[in-house]
Formats: C-alpha cells, structure tokens, sequence
C-alpha cells in the first residue's frame, strides 16, 4: 500500500534526523571545549561541516538565540551572522526534546525565501552539565534527497469549504443553462469516446463558462482545452487517436458515462444549488464537484455513483 501525505513526510523526516543525531551530538560535545572562543568555535565547525550531511549552514548559538559564531558554509565563513539574533525563527520558538535534539518544522528562509528546516543540538557545559547554547544546522529542503516512496492521494470522501461571500449570496443566484447545458447530452457521449478509447484519462468539466481542460495519456504534461463548439461536435474525436483503456485506471470504463449522466442530474437538480464544475480521473478513481454554494467535493467514483439526487439535495440519505 501506498503512503499517505503525512506517512511520506514523517519518513522524510526520520530518515534525516537519523543522519543528524550522531554528528551533531559529537560536534556539540567537541564545542561545549571552546564556547568561549569565537575563533575556536569557527574551526570546529569548519572541522565538522562536511561531517552533517547536505547542510547549508552550521552555527552556533547561545541559550538566548543569539550567534556567538561566523556561518560555515560550503564556501568558508561567513562572519556577517556574528552577533545575529535568531530568537524570533520558527525553529528557535520550537521546545527542544529532553534528548537536546531538534528537527524543525520546515519554514521559508530569511536568505533564499525557500522551504529549509534547522536542526538544533543542545550544548552542556562539559564539568556542570548547565546548557550553553545550540549548535545550529540549516538545510535547504531542495538538497535533501527523497526517500519516501511518492504518497497516493487517499480515496475517501473529502468535502471543502469555497468562498464564504458566495455562500452568503446564494439564495440570491439561479442557475442560468448555458451553451453546454443546451448540449448535455451530445457532449457527455464525446467525452466517453474520449475518455473509454481516445486517450482522455482526466478532465474538468465547467458548465457555467461551457468549456472542459482535458489530459491525454499520449501528452500527459499539458492540457488542452474544448469548447461548447467541439463538445458539441463529434467530428472532433478525430483529432485524438484511438489508445486501449489503461489497466492500472482505478475506474473501469462502463462506469464513464454513468458517471457524466450522474454530473448531467446535479447540474440540474435545483435552479439554487447546482454543480458549476466537476472533474473525472480515471487513474486515482476520484470525482470532484464543485457547486454553486462554492462547496467542493472529493470521492471515490463509486461513491458518487451510490448516491441520488435526494441524497445532494438533503431530502434522502
């Protein structure tokens, strides 16, 4: 099975402290030596730095966030960060485990505005066992390396709030059939030639504006986009060779026109609330529905097929 958005984060992350741990624990016992030393403290993290694997900067810190060293880089010091005061970053606002290591949440940077995470390693003094301070260890998030397998987006019903202004005019709307809705129905056997032998594996369908963005197995890196005159038109399958349906497609192809005749019924179910949009994927097997109160829908194709009228309209189950 697949993971989840969280479970490939989450292993994204172990697997970098993993690497973390050990060399930053052995440069924060190697530094607690020379705390007082600003110079000492730059060649034992000069001496370190390429020990703390894809860092970007390596620092240190005193217990109130202030750098009480020069910035080691991979092109040497960089002494302008002496005297910063990093106790308003996100990762220095984070409580520190009682282990002494950190593995920030990733937040943008001050330098590069891009997505970085810290890593930060207490320092005890070595006779007292008092903190000192942090040793610091910035990372560009571009230049860790992936480990996780890539998640798959979970098949379950998730439903999202649109804009609350066009919710507090909805009672003041009615559907308007535009040239597409005129059409329906020559439209939805198009787009099952399209989508069961021609090639079409996705495509979003916006009844207001009559129009649908379509992707094509052969050329799945750009959209094409149809209008009322080619929805309406069959000779445009021609443009489209014909491909066999994909095996690994979650919805299986006598599914297809149900499912376009299902989205023909919402948008006319009511003249108040209607769909305005909705898309198909054949491969993650998920519909989507947007309606006319800025309400979104994500589901299983299934479960959408399971459901009736009465069910979006809140008079059945």
């Amino acid at each position: 099975m697949k993971q989840t958005l969280k479970e490939s984060i989450r292993q994204q992350r172990l697997a970098l402290q993993d690497s973390l741990v050990e060399p930053l624990a052995r440069l924060a016992a190697e530094s607690a030596r020379q705390w007082d030393s600003r110079e000492a403290l730059d060649e034992t993290l000069t001496a370190h730095f390429e020990r703390i694997p894809k860092c970007t900067f390596l620092y240190a810190l005193d217990t109130k966030g202030i750098q009480i060293s020069d910035n080691v880089s991979h092109t040497g010091l960089l002494p302008e960060h002496f005297g910063r005061d990093r106790s308003q970053r996100p990762y220095m606002k984070e409580a520190v485990p009682a282990s002494g290591f950190l593995l920030s949440e990733a937040y943008i940077s001050l330098r590069s505005s891009r997505p970085s995470l810290t890593a930060l390693q207490l320092v005890r003094d070595e006779t007292s066992g008092k903190a000192r301070g942090f040793i610091g260890a910035d990372f560009d998030l571009r230049n860790l390396p992936f480990t996780a397998e890539l998640y798959e987006e979970p098949a379950q019903w998730q439903q999202i709030k649109g804009d609350a202004a066009i919710r507090s005019t909805l009672f003041q709307q009615k559907r308007v059939d535009s040239l597409l809705d005129n059409d329906i129905d020559q439209a939805i056997s198009i787009l099952t030639e399209l989508m069961t032998v021609r090639g079409m594996f996705q495509g979003v369908f916006h009844f207001s504006s009559s129009r649908a963005t379509i992707w094509l197995v052969d050329d799945p890196f750009r959209y094409r986009l149809l209008s009322h005159a080619e929805l309406s038109d069959p000779d445009i399958c021609l443009a489209y060779p014909v491909r066999p349906y994909p095996k690994d497609a979650l919805i299986p192809p006598k599914s297809v026109r149900p499912i376009l005749k299902n989205l023909k019924a919402l948008r006319f179910a009511d003249d108040v609330i209607y769909l305005r949009s909705a898309s198909i994927n054949l491969f993650n097997g998920l519909i989507s529905l947007t309606f006319s109160c800025d309400g979104s829908h994500y589901m299983p194709y299934d479960e959408f097929l399971d459901k009736n009228i009465g069910f979006w309209l809140g008079s059945t189950s």
